[in-house]
């Protein structure tokens, strides 16, 4: 079957390179029993693609089912994949199959993998491998003949690198990565897609057909469309039904596109784990160059006591001064120091001056950042009175963030 005919089987719009391009490589893998990875950005079709991969398979008279594992509780995945025994846990009043048990002879589809807990990992790689698998809360090692296509909207190597997925278990997926492009790298679709939608939503809902004037073709095309051909869908549809006009113009068309075009405030997206890194990032970088801070400080001290001989009263003031100038310069727990004023003296021109003695006993200073960011913690708590939320942002991190260095360092 060449790739028109599968657009038209399918309803695949578009004639993008890109497109084009992964229709291919579906239909050259799905004859064969090979593992399929499918990545791309939520909302861009990747359950399209695994449906086109069973339906021209020599499973597509088996059965199909797609599975969220981003959607099942941690505690119960394991259940539902492979199912258990009576008893298995609290609650386990029968005997369940699982979903590898149901489809087998057939094609499972693990949608949003990277938020497979990693134990069920194990068990997966072991399926992929032997095809062998344990419900919960038996002994007995059952067979299933299942093909398994999975997909995520994450970097699933970056998940390896941080230790949330197995390495194993990603190149045993990935023996044939297919990549689903967004809808922003096939700006020719962008239009006949919405008509397409448009035309459906406007029969279904019996109203006169809609039309964009040019600058809302431009407005439409030149968008980013984080949500890709979902939110696509969903602004069609909210035209469809709410605009009176039926030509609509680029302003009607902003007000339904969120701020990214640039007229409304509205809140931005915001990726946890990237706001996270970045904040644990910049509290180090703040670390150091605190330090540096500190250090201009006292070597501007030690060069005026070299060069007068001792500090004036004028400067100094008193003892509570100097002290309090030493605690600022914050040297670390293993560097003992102490600063002395002994009795004033009279120099040469009748001013009053002070002799410093400086007693210390210094040790190598610890150069390690989890101790300098452990010490910027306990001071920021310490400066708030324990108010987690105030030191978070004095520290210029998120409260959940600082809940779990607390943890981590033991605080």
């Amino acid at each position: 079957m060449d790739i028109q005919e599968i657009k038209q089987r399918f309803g695949i719009i578009g004639s993008s390179p890109l497109l084009n391009r992964a229709i291919n490589i579906a239909n050259q893998v799905a004859p064969t029993d090979i593992s399929v990875l499918i990545t791309g950005e939520s909302g861009s079709g990747k359950e399209v693609f695994s449906h086109i991969i069973h339906q021209m398979s020599p499973r597509k008279h088996g059965p199909f089912i797609a599975v969220n594992c981003g959607a099942i509780p941690e505690g119960t995945i394991d259940s539902e994949l492979f199912g258990h025994e009576k008893g298995a846990y609290t609650g386990a009043v029968g005997e369940r199959k699982g979903y590898f048990e149901t489809v087998n002879g057939g094609t499972i589809f693990l949608d949003e993998i990277g938020e497979m807990p990693l134990g069920t990992q194990a068990r997966l790689l072991r399926v992929l491998e032997s095809g062998q698998y344990i419900k919960v809360g038996s002994s007995k090692v059952e067979k299933t003949n299942v093909r398994v296509i999975a997909a995520t909207n994450v970097d699933v190597y970056e998940a390896v690198r941080a230790g949330k997925f197995r390495e194993d278990l990603y190149y045993r997926l990935n023996t044939v990565p297919l990549r689903i492009p967004p809808l922003r790298d096939r700006k020719e679709d962008i239009y006949l897609i919405f008509r397409k939608f448009t035309s459906d939503f406007t029969a279904k809902y019996r109203s006169p057909p809609i039309q964009l004037d040019e600058a809302a073709q431009q407005v439409l095309i030149n968008y980013s469309w984080p949500g890709n051909v979902r939110q696509l869908k969903n602004i069609a549809e909210q035209l469809a039904v709410l605009e009176r006009d039926r030509t609509i113009t680029a302003q009607a068309l902003l007000t339904y596109i969120p701020n990214e075009m640039g007229n409304r405030n509205l809140p931005m997206r915001i990726d946890n784990q990237q706001k996270e890194d970045f904040s644990e990032r910049d509290i180090l970088y703040k670390v150091l160059f605190d330090m540096k801070r500190d250090m201009v400080e006292l070597k501007k001290l030690v060069a005026d006591i070299i060069e007068q001989g001792g500090v004036s009263a004028s400067h100094a003031g008193n003892q509570q001064v100097l002290s309090k100038l030493y605690r600022d310069i914050d040297l670390p727990n293993n560097q003992e120091s102490q600063f002395t004023l002994k009795q004033p003296v009279h120099n040469n021109n009748g001013n009053e001056s002070f002799n410093i003695t400086h007693e210390a006993e210094e040790v190598e200073e610890s150069l390690s950042l989890i101790e300098k960011e452990s010490d910027l913690i306990r001071k920021a708590l310490k400066k708030h009175k324990g108010k987690r939320k105030l030191a978070a942002q004095e520290l210029g991190i998120s409260e959940r963030t600082l809940y779990r260095k607390i943890k981590e360092l033991n605080l």
